[in-house]
């Protein structure tokens, strides 16, 4: 089949009124102008000559701005999903190529695309697979063209982190993980460190969890340094469990399964290195990625058992679910060794930052002024929504109750306020002031609210992280 065309309403008004085909569903979309993502399929050329099918897709109240209330750019999202939601309908009629008008922001509609064509559905049989759709820059301008690269680059960053978020555990364990990582990354450094360096590192916290699997645990340390060689590197740590059971404190069987994604922030790590890479930005980032399983067997911790982490704090473990906290704390410790400007860690980490904030934002814990307000300027340009949450010592007093060690892996009080007594944890084993934890649990999936973000994983805060990076970094301006 010939391209098809994407386009806004505006631009092709003209055309569509010469058809009396397009009458009805024209008039609608002008008279519901607010209904953003409405869209109409015309068929046979009644369009645009050139093309056998366009589809007209409504891009919103065309002032749309920042919109301060609701912390994000609507221009930009509107874009991306009206465009999403065009291509995906052209694909159901069987289109093999679109070419997509750039909307007024050739990046936005290029992430529309590329995240709303997106499906993981490899290891299904081939007539089971959606259909591959070559995607095209209508606009050919060098300004458009630029912003248009810029977007697809992102796009398939955040797709990595989707991809190895949704792969099966038994097909991305840690070594798996390693794997990837060394085969995507071409600039970056990716560094492989066993059993035997957290060992000598006494990370004891660590080392705990991978007790309970018989996959080696595998710390990687990814170092993209093509920045000015005196400036500071931007840690990111990420937690990788490449699929948590609750060890002895065991999960519930039903969704169990969605925890093969519970390496959510070790792929945004990741997935945020590898799109500075290809994007070819001049920074200084190291990114850490603790990596095990958390399962079950005869060497698997205890509630109760108490181990040492890397910088010396002693903790009893009451809660193995509770384990994510545990990877990061030595992971954490060993990003001071780093000589870091900041460091921010992502993680799936609590079920309670899923009831707090649900889907809708990211949750961010930080004492940084400074790093909340690039984050929250940055959730606004990309779309990944944060809110920040209480880093307060009323929490830490709750993990610090503890009946046998220096801090206990749950708060005194249990669920309440879990998502902020894991963050006071964390705070354990950070002395820099320019630290944020974000709670990524909650944006973890995707569950059809957002159009260019289909259900499943989504891997989300690929895109904020590579603009607050940058920012920190001092390479970009965010307006």
């Amino acid at each position: 089949m010939e391209s098809l065309r994407v386009n806004s309403l505006n631009h092709i008004l003209a055309n569509l009124k010469q058809y009396t085909t397009c009458t009805f569903n024209l008039f609608f979309l002008q008279e519901k102008s607010q209904i953003l993502g409405k869209q109409c399929v015309c068929h046979n050329g009644c369009c645009v000559q050139e093309y056998p099918c366009v589809s007209v897709v409504n891009l919103g109240p065309s002032n749309a701005g920042y919109n301060e209330s609701e912390d994000i750019d609507e221009r930009k999202e509107n874009v991306r999903i009206a465009v999403a939601v065009g291509a995906k309908q052209l694909r159901e009629v069987g289109v093999t190529s679109i070419d997509v008008d750039s909307c007024g922001d050739a990046e936005a509609a290029a992430e529309g695309t590329t995240l709303g064509l997106w499906s993981y559905d490899e290891l299904k049989k081939k007539s089971s697979q959606k259909p591959k759709i070559a995607v095209n820059l209508l606009d050919s301008s060098e300004l458009s063209m630029k912003g248009w690269q810029t977007g697809v680059i992102k796009g398939n960053g955040q797709n990595l982190a989707r991809r190895l978020m949704e792969t099966p555990a038994n097909l991305m364990t840690p070594t798996k993980f390693a794997e990837v990582a060394k085969s995507v990354l071409k600039v970056a450094t990716v560094t492989v460190r066993d059993k035997a360096w957290a060992e000598a590192q006494k990370m004891g916290s660590y080392l705990s969890v991978t007790q309970g699997t018989d996959e080696p645990p595998c710390f990687l340390e990814i170092s993209y340094m093509t920045g000015r060689p005196e400036d500071k590197p931007v840690v990111l740590v990420g937690k990788g469990i490449t699929f948590d059971s609750g060890g002895i404190c065991l999960k519930p069987s039903s969704g169990m399964d969605k925890m093969r994604a519970d390496m959510g922030g070790a792929a945004c790590t990741l997935s945020t290195i590898y799109t500075l890479e290809q994007l070819g930005v001049p920074a200084n980032v190291i990114g850490l990625i603790p990596l095990t399983e958390n399962l079950i067997n005869g060497k698997a911790t205890k509630p109760g058992d108490v181990v040492v982490a890397m910088n010396g704090k002693s903790i009893q473990i009451d809660n193995t679910d509770a384990e994510g906290r545990l990877v990061l704390a030595d992971a954490l410790c060993y990003a001071h060794t780093l000589n870091p400007q900041a460091i921010l860690d992502m993680a799936t980490l609590t079920g309670a930052m899923m009831v707090a904030l649900g889907s809708g934002a990211a949750g961010v814990y930080t004492s940084s002024n400074h790093i909340w307000s690039l984050l929250q300027k940055s959730g606004g340009v990309t779309g990944d929504r944060v809110w920040r949450m209480p880093l307060w010592n009323h929490y830490s007093r709750q993990v610090g109750d503890s009946q046998l060690a220096d801090l206990n892996n749950i708060g005194k009080y249990g669920r309440e306020g879990g998502c902020c007594t894991a963050a006071a944890f964390l705070r354990e084993f950070v002395t820099t002031s320019e630290w944020a934890h974000i709670d990524i649990a909650g944006v973890m999936e995707a569950k059809d609210e957002v159009a260019y973000l289909p259900k499943g994983m989504a891997g989300i805060d690929v895109e904020l992280f590579d603009v607050l990076t940058r920012e920190i970094s001092g390479q970009l301006g965010v307006q």
